[in-house]
């Protein structure tokens, strides 16, 4: 094995998960074990973009129908690009003739809407998307 050939095996296995490799082919032999900084690394780069994301969800407490405003011939409570409250009403979920109000968890501008007015919604359902970067 020449070292273009060592070099192009090496890349070929760059970005798996193999972490220990030996070969063996006549007279040629070839031990490799991945480096544990290269790792190390790749862990830090995910934890950056995680600190990054400022978009959070709200989501749905509970299964029922979705109400964006109070009435039919009322404005809806937010829109996308209102800014909002931790605390604030921004919806209302009904459940066998109960409602419960959607009140947001953080402050920040609503980025998404993801239901529509009289939507059935369940559990743990995306209802907006808010920017917690926005003030």
């Amino acid at each position: 094995m020449n070292n273009n050939e060592i070099k192009k095996f090496l890349e070929s296995i760059r970005d798996t998960d193999i972490e220990e490799l030996e070969y063996e082919s006549g007279e040629t032999s070839v031990y490799i074990k991945k480096n544990e900084v290269a790792q190390k690394v790749e862990t830090r780069k995910q934890a950056v973009v995680e600190v990054k994301n400022t978009i959070v969800p709200i989501k749905s407490t509970m299964v029922g129908t979705f109400y964006n405003s109070p009435a039919h011939d009322r404005p809806p409570f937010v829109v996308e690009g209102n800014h909002i409250e931790a605390g604030q009403k921004i919806g209302a979920i009904e459940a066998m003739k109960i409602i419960k109000d959607v009140v947001a968890t953080t402050k920040g501008k609503i980025v998404k809407v993801s239901v529509t007015n009289g939507q059935s919604v369940e559990y743990g359902q995306e209802l907006f998307l808010v920017d917690t970067a926005e003030e």
